[in-house]
C-alpha cells in the first residue's frame, strides 16, 4: 500500500518506519527542509531503540522516502497519517492550527478516494473539524476521516508498534475499514485486536487511557510519600499491590512525577475539556496538582541537609530525559530541578547518555556537561539521580567515594 505520513517527530516517524517495515510505501512529509534533508542523508533525529535500524533497511530498499513537497508526498496514497504536534494552549486546550492548516491544504489535492487519519492526540470532536476543513475543496465521497489513536511509549515505541497490545480505530465507514484491516493485519497476527468504533469515542479512548497511567503513577507517589512518614517501604508495597490482577505490575514505580509529551499536555487537555461541558474532574484536577508538587519533591531534601546554604555547592545530576530509552526532555522533570538549583545559587553537573545534545540547545553553558557520570559527580557535594536509566543502578560506589 501507498502511505503519507505528515509530521516526522516521534510519532509519525515511528509510524512511518514500521509501516514500510511491513512492506508498505511509505513517503514521510515535513516543512522541517533540514530535517528533511539530514534524513534523505541518512540520519535518524530521534533516539528510539530499534529505530535507526528499520530506518536504514527501509530507505535502503526504497520504501521509505522523504519530502518537504505535501502534493508529492501523497501522490498516490491510499492512507494519509496525520501526525502533528497538538502544543497545549495558553488556556490549556491542545491547539489544531497545524492539523486544521494540513486538512485545508488537503482538499485540492485529493483525486481519489482516500482515507485520511488522526494519528495525532487529538480533543473529541477534531474528526470532524478535519472533515469539514477538507471537504471545502473536495466532494465528501473522496475521502473519510479516521481517528487512529497511538499508544507509544518512548522508549520501546518500535516494540509497540510492530506488537500492539490493540489498535484503536474510529470510523463508521466500511470502506474505511476494510483498508484499515488490511494495512494494520500483519501486526496483530497474535491475536490482539482491532478494535472498532465511532470517531469521538476513539478520541476519548487515548486521553482516557493516558489520564488512567497519569492517575496510577501519581498515586503511587503519594503513597511513597506517605510511606516516608510512617516508616514503610514502597517497593514492598509495589510489589504487593502489583501482583494484583486487577491493579498490574506497570506505572507502579515511585518517583519525582511523570513528564513527557504526552501526560502532561493530554491529562490538562482532557480536564479542559471537561471544564469546558461544565463537569468538574476532581481526580485530574488533584493529578497535575500532585505531579507539579512532586517534580521539585527532591529540593526540600537537600535544602534542609545542607542548612538552606545551597550556594556555591556542586550538584550533579544523572538523567536528562523525562524516562530512560529517550532523548526526550520535554516536560522532564530534571529540568525543573535544574532551574531551582540555579536560583539558589549552585553550580550544576549533568550526565544522560542520550539527551545532553538536548538539554544544551536548551540550557547553554548554564550548566556543565559531563562525559561520563562519575565525570559529573567529581568533587560534588551532592547527587540527584533524576532519571532511572539501567547504568545508574548499579555504579561503581569506590570510584564514587
Amino acid at each position: 500500500m501507498k502511505i503519507a505520513v505528515v509530521g516526522t517527530g516521534y510519532v509519525g516517524l515511528v509510524t512511518g518506519t514500521c509501516f514500510a517495515e511491513t512492506g508498505n510505501h511509505v513517503t514521510c512529509v515535513d516543512i522541517n527542509e533540514d530535517k528533511i534533508n539530514r534524513m534523505k542523508a541518512g540520519e535518524v533525529p530521534i533516539y528510539e531503540p530499534g529505530l535507526e535500524d528499520l530506518f536504514h533497511r527501509n530507505t535502503e530498499e526504497g520504501r521509505l522516502n522523504f519530502t518537504t513537497s505535501l502534493s508529492e508526498g501523497i501522490k498516490g496514497a491510499k492512507v494519509i497519517f496525520l501526525a502533528l504536534p497538538t502544543p497545549p494552549g495558553e488556556n490549556g486546550s491542545a491547539d489544531l492550527k497545524y492539523i486544521l492548516q494540513v486538512a485545508k491544504d488537503l482538499g485540492p489535492l485529493i483525486t481519489e478516494y482516500t482515507v485520511i487519519i488522526d494519528k495525532s492526540t487529538v480533543p473529541v470532536g477534531t474528526s470532524e473539524l478535519v472533515h469539514q476543513a477538507i471537504a471545502k475543496n473536495v466532494s465528501p465521497d473522496l475521502f473519510d476521516v479516521v481517528s487512529n489513536p497511538e499508544f507509544l511509549r518512548e522508549g520501546v515505541a518500535v516494540e509497540d508498534f510492530m506488537k500492539p497490545d490493540r489498535v484503536v480505530i474510529g470510523t463508521e465507514s466500511d470502506k474505511a475499514k476494510e483498508i484499515l484491516n488490511r494495512l494494520y493485519a500483519p501486526l496483530v497476527r497474535q491475536g490482539n485486536p482491532i478494535i472498532f468504533m465511532d470517531e469521538r469515542s476513539a478520541e476519548m479512548t487515548k486521553y482516557a487511557a493516558n489520564a488512567f497511567l497519569a492517575t496510577k503513577i501519581t498515586f503511587m507517589n503519594e503513597i511513597a510519600n506517605l510511606c516516608e512518614l510512617v516508616g514503610a517501604n514502597v517497593d514492598d508495597i509495589r510489589r504487593g499491590i502489583g501482583t494484583d490482577s486487577r491493579i498490574g505490575k506497570r506505572f507502579l514505580f515511585a518517583g519525582i512525577g511523570y513528564g513527557g509529551s504526552c501526560f502532561p499536555k493530554d491529562v490538562q487537555a482532557l480536564a479542559k475539556t471537561s471544564e469546558e461541558n461544565n463537569y468538574q474532574f476532581h481526580i485530574l484536577d488533584s493529578v497535575m496538582k500532585v505531579n507539579e508538587k512532586q517534580k521539585t519533591k527532591l529540593i526540600p531534601i537537600i535544602k534542609n541537609h545542607f542548612n538552606n546554604e545551597l550556594a556555591g555547592k556542586t550538584i550533579g545530576i544523572w538523567g536528562l530525559a523525562f524516562k530512560p530509552y529517550t532523548d526526550d526532555i520535554r516536560e522532564a522533570p530534571a529540568l525543573y530541578n535544574i532551574e531551582h538549583l540555579l536560583e539558589l545559587g549552585c553550580k550544576i553537573n549533568v550526565y544522560d547518555p542520550e539527551a545532553m545534545p538536548n538539554t544544551k540547545e536548551l540550557l547553554g553553558d548554564t550548566v556543565t556537561f559531563s562525559k561520563n557520570p562519575y565525570d559529573a559527580i567529581e568533587n560534588a557535594d551532592a547527587l540527584l539521580i533524576v532519571t532511572e536509566w539501567p547504568q545508574f543502578r548499579t555504579p561503581d560506589f569506590e570510584r564514587m567515594e
